[in-house]
């Protein structure tokens, strides 16, 4: 949610808007840097990763995104950190102006086509990660986008098969788990 929010401000809110609020251009790309290098991959890892079984549930379809994942995030902060020069591309007269277009149904294709190449890859791959999104468990972000980050983890599957559950009235005293049932009434 931090890396779209970042993109609305940087590639939809006009620049005249942000230089009214007094973000410096310097404090945008600083900011981009940190939260989207911290809040990428690093966090849409961590989890799937650490916990057991999380992990256990990891399908093909989502460890093939994460390659298309970890390249979009490169390719995003290398444009970030290289527009960061005085005499740098202003994405917001190019790239803005593409990304724009294209909710009108009329891409611009000359404003991206004179952009650097890390920003048409960025843009490039940012397509085929979204063409991937429904297929792995990205698109749990968009279920419960809040509530997400902050769940309790869900155990998809036990290692060990479950016994079937047996009322002890309708279980006799020759059944096979009446010596356990012995047990555990000993110890109340």
């Amino acid at each position: 949610m931090f890396v779209a929010a970042g993109h609305v401000v940087g590639l939809v809110v006009p620049e005249s808007l942000t230089e009214r609020l007094h973000v410096t251009e310097g404090l945008y790309q600083a900011n981009a840097l940190l939260v989207g290098g911290t809040a990428g991959l690093a966090l849409l890892l961590h989890r799937r990763l650490k916990v057991p079984a999380v992990r256990a549930a990891t399908s093909r379809s989502d460890r093939a995104v994460y390659p298309v994942l970890a390249a979009v995030l490169l390719a995003g902060l290398t444009a970030t950190a290289t527009g960061a020069s005085a005499d740098a591309y202003d994405y917001r007269q190019g790239v803005s102006v593409w990304f724009r277009s294209l909710f009108a149904l009329d891409p611009d294709v000359p404003a991206m086509a004179h952009a650097p190449l890390v920003y048409r890859l960025h843009a490039l791959l940012g397509m085929a990660l979204f063409a991937l999104w429904p297929f792995s468990r990205l698109v749990h972000a968009f279920t419960a986008p809040l509530g997400y980050l902050a769940r309790p983890y869900v155990v998809y599957r036990s290692r060990t098969p479950a016994r079937p559950y047996r009322h002890p009235a309708l279980t006799g005293p020759d059944d096979a788990d009446a010596p356990d049932r012995k047990r555990r009434r000993a110890h109340r």
